[in-house]
């Protein structure tokens, strides 16, 4: 038997509900589950309708679902917005002050009053109702605020006592075990990710949804060794970035569509050059400004493509906080072992969703020897090798003269028009290629799971994976995600589909980005499930999209 729930905290930004939702994941993982929080916010100043989606489960979890168990409503828009999650059975806990309803209501003003706190604790009364009805023990609440709300604390505590003491036990939680793991966002994964594949610079412009990495970065910089940098523009983001790296420092840049368009000119300085550079970009609603705080999945054909000229990358597009741990820091590791760009490829959903991970049993990952220049020998920064890899000096280095070029050059990196220079560098910078995909054959670029031998394959990447995972799980179809999508797992991807009859693709766009990528590399396509609302696919909204594809 699954042991879940799940809880909507809504009110009106400005009201903490970002916050008022982590500290009930803390709550529920202090009884053992593990939670996902989805948080939905407009892109205003001030204003707007905010919420937060916490789903706690005995077994892991990467998305929310559509109905709640419990309600928090700071205001009454909150009840009227979500009417069509509510049954019965969920428990409504209100700011009686301002919401008009049947349920649990709390007095948020009178509290703030007695306690004399700052509205922005307002919050914790609704919060500590839930606790109550919820059966969570006091002690619990004491000990998730002292951990997690170091400012204030006492105060915050007085406040939800207040909002504890006013209602009853209606609807306890089971608890499932002891205190699950710790709360990471998919940005704060893919930053621990890079600093385990070596990053240590790191320089950003702040960009929704990718600006959650620049912050964990920036705050953790000292224990890190990273340098943070957050220059004027994107176009001196890359710029910075690829100094940092010619310089000999593993460097990674951050932004979302809007932002990567000005770095194009300097990916394809990195590809001639052959500087390696790790680009991290998030996804949200486009074009031009679209949707800011809400998610897609529409630039994969823009990063496979961007850029003038030909040169191989890496892309990864990791579908959780795990794998976004673990593909960033392999990112690192193929950006300076083949001398490419290197994307990790997110979108909103991963990027600022909150997962349960445990991050003592995250994998020690070991970064690869790149090909260094061994001194014997004159030195050439574009030799050309077997490998199409040429060795690596950085500016000091006694007896090497670093020229990198973005003209097209000849191995010493001196400008040419030669067309037999020209066409031998051209042939070298795609072996690299060839190689990368070669390097690539010992990594699992494409997970498999649901129910593997089924006949009925739904293909999907980035963070669909976790409805889909649940939604093949429910119904019995096996789930295919390649996690790598350049270079192309091709191989992989054919071995996960075979015995497959029927093969459907999920992705969140309206062009299905994916399956075309698919049928141009001869695979079956036989039917598309494309989402492009700005919100996140749910498993409940996809077991529904499948079961009328399977009619």
């Amino acid at each position: 038997m699954v042991h879940e729930t799940s809880v909507l905290v809504g009110g009106k930004a400005g009201e903490g509900i970002n916050s008022a939702g982590m500290v009930v994941a803390q709550l529920l993982n202090r009884l053992g589950y593990y939670t996902f929080m989805y948080y939905d916010y407009p892109s205003l100043i001030r204003g707007g309708h905010n919420f937060a989606i916490i789903r706690a489960s005995d077994r892991q979890i990467g998305i929310h679902r559509d109905a709640v168990d419990y309600v928090l409503a700071l205001n009454q828009e909150t009840l009227e917005r979500h009417e069509d999650r509510f049954d019965e059975r969920t428990v409504r806990i209100f700011n009686s002050d301002v919401v008009r309803d049947e349920g649990q209501g709390v007095s948020v003003s009178e509290s703030l009053k007695a306690e004399n706190a700052p509205a922005i604790m307002g919050n914790s009364t609704v919060i500590g109702a839930f606790a109550k009805a919820a059966g969570i023990p006091w002690d619990t609440v004491v000990n998730v605020f002292t951990r997690h709300l170091p400012k204030g604390t006492q105060q915050n505590l007085a406040v939800a006592k207040r909002g504890y003491d006013q209602v009853a036990a209606v609807n306890p939680i089971t608890p499932v075990g002891d205190r699950c793991c710790s709360l990471v966002s998919g940005n704060e994964a893919a930053g621990l990710g890079l600093v385990a594949g070596g990053i240590t610079a790191y320089v950003a412009y702040p960009m929704t949804p990718s600006s959650g990495l620049l912050h964990f970065l920036a705050e953790n910089a000292w224990n890190f060794g990273v340098s943070v940098v957050h220059p004027e523009n994107e176009i001196a983001v890359i710029l910075m970035a690829l100094g940092y790296s010619y310089a000999g420092r593993r460097a990674a840049v951050g932004t979302s569509g809007g932002g990567f368009c000005l770095m194009t000119e300097g990916l394809s300085l990195a590809g001639m050059a052959e500087i390696p550079i790790v680009i991290f970009v998030s996804q949200r609603t486009g074009p031009s400004t679209g949707l800011p705080t809400y998610t897609a999945q529409s630039d994969l054909r823009f990063i496979l493509n961007a850029g003038q000229g030909e040169f191989p990358r890496f892309v990864a597009a990791p579908g959780d906080a795990g794998q976004a741990y673990y593909w960033s820091a392999v990112a690192a590791d193929m950006a300076w072992r083949y001398q490419v760009p290197a994307f990790i490829l997110a979108d909103k959903t991963l990027s600022e969703g909150m997962y349960s991970i445990d991050l003592e049993k995250l994998p020690m990952f070991k970064t690869g020897a790149y090909h260094a220049w061994d001194g014997m020998e004159q030195y050439r920064r574009y030799a050309y090798t077997d490998s199409g890899i040429s060795p690596l000096a950085f500016p000091g280095a006694a007896g090497a003269i670093v020229k990198v070029n973005g003209y097209a050059h000849d191995a010493s990196g001196i400008t040419t028009e030669d067309g037999g220079i020209v066409s031998q560098m051209t042939k070298k910078r795609l072996l690299k290629g060839e190689n990368l995909a070669a390097g690539l054959k010992d990594y699992d670029t494409v997970d498999l799971a649901g129910v593997p031998s089924a006949e009925t394959a739904v293909i999907c990447w980035g963070s669909v994976r976790g409805a889909c995972l649940e939604a093949c799980e429910a119904l019995g179809i096996r789930m295919v995600q390649p996690v790598v999508l350049s270079p192309f797992p091709d191989q992989k991807l054919r071995e996960s589909l075979k015995g497959a009859r029927r093969v459907i693709v999920v992705e969140e766009n309206a062009t299905g980005q994916l399956a075309a990528l698919l049928r141009l590399g001869g695979f079956q396509v036989d039917a598309t499930i494309l989402h492009y609302d700005g919100r996140p696919l749910t498993p409940d909204l996809l077991k529904a999209h499948l079961k009328e594809v399977l009619q």
